[in-house]
């Protein structure tokens, strides 16, 4: 059944550049970068004060655009992302996603979920953003990707202490079961800091059940017990999820909700072609117009409603495919004090 395969997840045009997809990464499409006009970028040193590879005094090079890398000394930037080096960098312009700075030696951008205000539980505004031009601040990289001209770094990174990312991408462990507190939350997902890393649990991963936006199972600042996936320690990102720390109602449905068995269920979302229901957390089903005793041309939109309690039986269980099919049992919208007076039996209008 082609309705039964809703897009449950959107992914916007990613795009390319020192800013904008690092800013696409952690908040979707940005707006421009602010820069007040005229202001000349600041040539602090990369690396650490009063030492390292400072050359004092020298200018960095302007590149011709803000796609321009070609000026950056890139095995300087790898060299301080290995040794996890604290470095600073000026503050010079900024967008939705976080924070663009400039030193002598590179360019790079540092997301809004890698400010130490978020680990302070401070909710980041545009005025905060805004507060942090013209500032230098102590950051590390923790991205470096000359091909695609790719700098990222972190204020909380800089926290801690040296070799601690490296260490604990060495010890995690798909499978792993961990803690983290709640970053950024975005319409693809959730930001989870691990204690120096960061990781992300893709909306997918969030639950058993349908998530129709991730703050409705987090906000920045809350601590989630998450299941490490993936770790690629070349690019320092970690996949997490949530629901794989929980039990899968899948697994066991035929034996709950064999066919045939009737069931209670609620009502989370109406559409033109049917209605789903949802029988405990993390299932649910479809009901769809031809199982509901409706006219055909009847709209189920305007006699059910999300949070209808209705009784239900069921059709058909793929746990593989995580579908049930079901069908409406007796005529719930009666049961309504407010329900359209016109409509006594649906089926009986033509």
């Amino acid at each position: 059944m082609n309705e039964y395969n809703r897009a449950r997840n959107s992914s916007a045009p990613r795009r390319e550049g020192w800013g904008g997809s690092l800013a696409d990464d952690h908040l979707g499409p940005a707006g421009p970068a602010r820069r007040p006009g005229g202001r000349r970028p600041g040539q602090r040193p990369a690396g650490p004060r009063g030492g390292g590879n400072r050359q004092g005094g020298r200018q960095a090079p302007k590149p011709k655009s803000d796609e321009s890398m070609g000026w950056v000394d890139w095995r300087r930037v790898l060299e301080l992302q290995e040794n996890e080096t604290v470095c600073y960098a000026e503050v010079v312009s900024w967008n939705k996603g976080g924070l663009l700075v400039r030193a002598q030696e590179f360019q790079g951008f540092v997301p809004r979920s890698h400010l130490q205000a978020t680990a302070n539980g401070q909710r980041v505004t545009e005025k905060l953003l805004e507060s942090y031009m013209g500032k230098e601040m102590e950051l590390k990289v923790i991205e470096c990707d000359p091909e695609r001209g790719r700098i990222v770094l972190s204020e909380r990174a800089a926290e801690s202490a040296p070799g601690s990312r490296q260490g604990l991408l060495q010890t995690l462990q798909p499978g792993q079961q961990v803690e983290g507190k709640v970053t950024n939350v975005t319409n693809f997902g959730l930001f989870i800091d691990l204690g120096g890393v960061e990781g992300l649990v893709h909306i997918s991963e969030l639950s058993w059940g349908r998530v129709g936006h991730p703050r409705e199972v987090a906000s920045p600042g809350q601590m989630l017990s998450v299941v490490v996936l993936e770790i690629n320690s070349d690019l320092e990102r970690v996949s997490l999820s949530v629901k794989r720390g929980q039990a899968n109602p899948w697994a066991s449905v035929l034996e709950r909700f064999p066919e045939g068995a009737e069931a209670s269920g609620e009502i989370t979302e109406v559409v033109h072609f049917g209605a789903f229901a949802k029988l405990e957390e993390g299932l649910e089903g479809l009901i769809h117009i031809t199982q509901m005793g409706l006219h055909h041309r009847l709209d189920p939109r305007l006699v059910l409603e999300a949070g209808m309690q209705v009784q239900v039986k069921v059709l058909q269980v793929e746990p593989d495919r995580q579908r049930l099919s079901l069908q409406l049992l007796g005529e719930p919208w009666k049961d309504q004090a407010d329900g359209p007076a016109w409509l006594e039996t649906p089926g009986e209008h033509a």
